[in-house]
């Protein structure tokens, strides 16, 4: 009972990420977002949104003052060169970011990335002074195949660098088939997942283990957040769709505990 109450004792995050949407105008949904936190009172979690990286400078500016993080969504490797198309972590730093998200299996799927690849994109992303958010989950054919705990495990273990520390590194436990499906595990099947992803950084890191935050993601709404976060070693989420309109986005936090 003690540990799981030092675990919770971890303030939330709850992130969003809004993929290949939003324009300019988009910043409206950031000045409504912002309300809705000053009215709603002091947020129980701590608030991300991670947009384009043509966004990115100008919600930073929309952001000012309201609570409201910057991230950004991806990252190379290298710190600069002949990579076009491509974005640096300190370029993303610059911008106005303060975490990129990196692993995500859309990454790893679209682009072949590799967990040795998301280890040196969170390097990466540390000397640029970012907090990495490290994506992490198994396929619909892989859970089928009983393989749920071996897949994120060995993800967890190749992707997560040496010298993590809870202020410089998240793990999100995404499903992949559960993203943008409108399907989500059971609170038990999150549970086990949470729990042996916090094992093996309780292994790894003895003296830290307990504090990393690890969210989930997955057809998170504002319908099933609440029984979600309630879920051992679940410190907050990682919301694609519902992020993009505050009202969702805000059933979402509102869902966080501290």
């Amino acid at each position: 009972m003690g540990s799981e109450k030092s675990v919770r004792r971890v303030k939330a995050l709850v992130a969003g990420n809004w993929k290949m949407n939003g324009l300019k105008e988009s910043k409206r949904e950031i000045r409504r977002l912002a309300k809705k936190l000053d009215t709603g009172g002091k947020p129980k979690c701590d608030v991300l949104i991670c947009p384009p990286a043509t966004l990115i400078g100008l919600l930073r500016e929309e952001a000012k003052g309201t609570g409201i993080a910057i991230g950004g969504q991806d990252c190379h490797a290298k710190a600069s060169g002949a990579h076009t198309g491509d974005i640096a972590a300190a370029m993303l730093r610059d911008a106005g970011a303060d975490y990129v998200i990196v692993g995500h299996s859309e990454r790893r799927t679209d682009h072949h990335e590799t967990d040795e690849m998301v280890k040196a994109k969170a390097e990466a992303a540390w000397e640029a002074d970012l907090v990495a958010i490290i994506c992490v989950g198994e396929t619909g054919d892989e859970r089928k195949a009983g393989e749920t705990l071996a897949v994120v495990g060995r993800q967890v273990t190749g992707s997560v660098p040496e010298g993590a520390m809870p202020k410089n590194m998240i793990i999100a436990y995404e499903p992949v088939w559960a993203i943008g499906t409108g399907l989500t595990p059971t609170a038990e099947d999150v549970a086990v997942a949470h729990g042996h992803i916090r094992s093996l950084l309780t292994e790894r890191f003895p003296e830290t283990g307990k504090a990393f935050r690890i969210l989930y993601g997955g057809s998170v709404k504002p319908g099933n957040a609440a029984e979600l976060m309630a879920v051992p070693n679940v410190n907050g989420a990682l919301v694609g769709g519902a992020s993009l309109t505050a009202d969702d986005f805000y059933g979402i936090i509102s869902a966080a505990y501290l």
